[in-house]
């Protein structure tokens, strides 16, 4: 139990100095001077600085999962309202999620190879999520399938979304451009519509 306070300890001041600094002006001897912890017990934990920013950035969107999940499974939402607070849900929390800007700099400006299978688990997550609340809408007779397949239209909505976080999170355009967020939610819903 002690190593895994020990482990968590250096996470949460791994995530507060890299959304800070960025990943390449953090240092692991930062790290472990403000966390209070021997540079050797860093490493004990986390065999890189690398290894520490992907469970720094694991954390973030496991945060983001789990309140994402509550929403897939909400039993008193029809699917047109879970899509609506999902992809409101999903923006207000990765506007707050420090690391995870980082890692779209990096594929902006370079290149994190060591988080590329994070960021492709958690696309392949949303994708099944979304599949989930558009099956539902069909059954519901909310949402169209006259294609018979929504895979491309899956891509495409994923697709959306990513191109909307560099301007968001990156250009600080989130609070100019948050208000008119729901509207295009409803183009996005009008899209799938009966």
């Amino acid at each position: 139990m002690a190593a895994e306070t020990t482990r968590n300890k250096i996470v949460d001041v791994a995530s507060r100095l890299f959304g800070r600094y960025g990943f390449y002006k953090t240092s692991m001897d930062e790290i472990a001077k403000i966390a209070r912890k021997a540079k050797g017990s860093l490493y004990y934990h986390f065999a890189s600085k690398e290894d520490l920013f992907t469970a720094v950035v694991s954390a973030e969107i496991e945060n983001l999962k789990v309140k994402l999940s509550a929403i897939v499974n909400d039993k008193n939402l029809n699917a047109s309202e879970k899509i609506k607070r999902y992809l409101a849900v999903r923006m207000d929390t990765l506007n707050t999620a420090a690391n995870y800007h980082e890692t779209l700099k990096a594929d902006f400006f370079e290149h994190f190879d060591f988080i590329d299978d994070l960021r492709s688990d958690f696309d392949e997550w949303e994708k099944t999520q979304l599949k989930t609340m558009i099956v539902q809408g069909i059954k519901e007779g909310i949402f169209d399938d006259q294609y018979g397949s929504f895979e491309m239209l899956l891509d495409v909505l994923i697709m959306v979304l990513k191109g909307l976080e560099i301007p968001y999170f990156l250009q600080g355009k989130y609070e100019q451009y948050a208000p008119y967020f729901d509207d295009l939610i409803k183009i996005l819903l009008k899209g799938l519509a009966k």
